[in-house]
This record gives C-alpha cells, structure tokens and sequence, in this order.
C-alpha cells in the first residue's frame, strides 16, 4: 500500500501578495512575476519569513494545454502591489498536508485524495495549496523542488 505521512494544519488568515501566469507552463510564468515583485519590493532582504503558495487558476482543461496558476507571498500590511501583481487576503483554514517533490506532485496529490477517503474528514471547500518549502528566487523551478501540499479539509 502507498501510504503518506500526513499532519493536519490550520493555516490562519494571511496578507498575500499574487501573480498569476497562464499557458502551457504557467507555474514559471507566475514565478518570474513573483520573483521580480519580491527583488523590487526588497522582500528577499527584510528578514521576515515570506511564505510562498500557490495553485492552479483555472484548472487544465481536456484538449487544452494551457492552464492558470496563481502563485502567492504572504505579506505585512506595509506591503504595496505593483504592476500586474494583485494583494489579496486569504481567509486560511483546515487542511491536510504532505511532503513531495515537484517531480512527484500529480501522484502525491493522488495519495492525499485518497488518504482524506478513508480519514474522518471531509472535504473542505476553502483554497488547496501548494507551498514551495524554499524559494529558489535566482534560479528557475526544477523537478527535485521540494513542496508542502495542502487538501482542504473540514471536521
């Protein structure tokens, strides 16, 4: 059986900064928004810890291969949006969370789905999310990038 190590968190309402990138790859679209707001807002260098999430927006679609993502900063209320970046704030919520690398997310996420089946929880209806664990901000995304993933989930 492929069993996952899985802990449950509640992640709290959050400030966050947003890029969004569409197209066949639109995961480096969004981070290159992402990086280039966070080196001109000097967010790599103000000693907070910066989360960073994100998810598709919209979904991949049969026939298509193009598809959204929105990629996120969490961020102080100091924090200011520029160019094609959107501040948002995020409600938070109960989730179930993995460990996975970027070469494993589809059957990680699949492990997940199917672990939520068979815990006492249900499905929630708040944001899934992905959040990459170290942000790689001068290099691009590669298949050994390690993620945390969210299942949303209500007792």
């Amino acid at each position: 059986m492929n069993e996952i190590e899985v802990r449950i968190v509640r992640l709290a309402p959050q400030r966050v900064a947003a890029a969004y990138g569409f197209g066949p790859e639109p995961e480096a679209i969004a981070w290159k928004h992402m990086t280039d707001f966070v080196k001109e807002k000097g967010l790599d260098k103000d000693n907070q810890q910066h989360r960073y999430f994100g998810f598709n927006n919209p979904n991949p679609s049969p026939g298509s291969p193009n598809y959204g993502y929105e990629q996120w900063i969490t961020i102080g209320p100091e924090v200011e949006a520029s160019g094609d970046m959107k501040i948002k704030n995020f409600e938070g919520g109960l989730y179930a969370v993995t460990r996975t690398r970027l070469a494993e997310i589809t059957r990680t996420w699949e492990k997940l789905f199917a672990w939520r089946e068979t815990s006492p929880y249900r499905a929630g209806s708040h944001q899934w999310l992905e959040e990459v664990l170290y942000a790689p901000l001068d290099s691009n995304i590669t298949e050994e990038m390690m993620l945390d993933i969210y299942l949303p989930i209500a007792e």
